[in-house]
């Protein structure tokens, strides 16, 4: 089985190191290099073509947010498609006011850097097979407010939903909330594999990447208000 490779960007020394020997000592995982700030980081992964990228939100120079836009754009025709390398935020704060910013700019999640070695290991294989990291009630949290914050109240958007039916709508709001698979499966009473394949529409009908981006394309539609309003 493959290893899951990882590029850590912080401008912090004690913290590259720190993550390098939590990461190096899980099964299937690999620490292929790390990246100063955020211009080297989009260098890096030209070069050593992680899977995940942990990347520091506050860096001076090219900040956390823009080399995540960078990092996740598409690349510019004629060029292939190149396999997609997954963003993983690293914050101090679990409110922190940039992490929003970030998941627009196109990271699958964030993680607090007091994580400790299991979560961290849990969350870079989360988001290497294609998740969002939105089960915590933090992320939920961050989301919910920032998507309250950010933008002013507004009427729902079903032009901006793409065709989908009523049933991927109701999934749609669902991920938005956080739920995973499973626990839309439940609450739908429907088997998982069923919301596989709706999330997989949802996704290709909006032209979205990955779960995370859904949750933000809900809140910012309207589709789905933030708790409160």
């Amino acid at each position: 089985m493959t290893n899951i490779r990882v590029l850590i960007a912080d401008d912090q020394v004690m913290v590259r190191q720190g993550f390098t020997v939590l990461l190096d000592a899980e099964p299937g995982i690999e620490v292929v290099g790390q990246a100063v700030d955020g211009a080297d980081a989009v260098a890096k992964v030209a070069e050593l073509r992680p899977d995940v990228v942990l990347m520091d939100i506050r860096m001076p120079g090219l900040g956390g947010i823009e080399a995540t836009r960078r990092i996740t754009a598409p690349p510019a025709p004629p060029a292939p498609p190149a396999a997609a390398v997954r963003v993983l935020i690293l914050t101090t704060f679990d409110l922190d006011e940039y992490v929003y910013e970030a998941l627009r700019a196109g990271a699958s999640g964030f993680l607090l850097k007091d994580a400790s070695a299991a979560e961290l290991a849990h969350a870079v294989r989360v988001v290497a097979t294609g998740e969002a990291l939105l089960a915590p009630a933090v992320t939920r949290r961050l989301i919910t407010e920032f998507a309250r914050l950010t933008r002013a109240p507004r009427p729902p958007r079903p032009d901006r939903a793409g065709g989908l039916t009523e049933r991927e709508t109701e999934v749609l709001g669902l991920i938005a909330q956080g739920l995973s698979n499973a626990e839309i499966a439940e609450r739908l009473v429907v088997a998982e594999q069923t919301v596989k394949t709706h999330v997989g529409r949802i996704l290709a009908k909006l032209g979205l990447r990955d779960r995370t981006q859904a949750a933000v394309f809900a809140y910012e539609t309207g589709l789905v208000r933030p708790a409160g309003d």
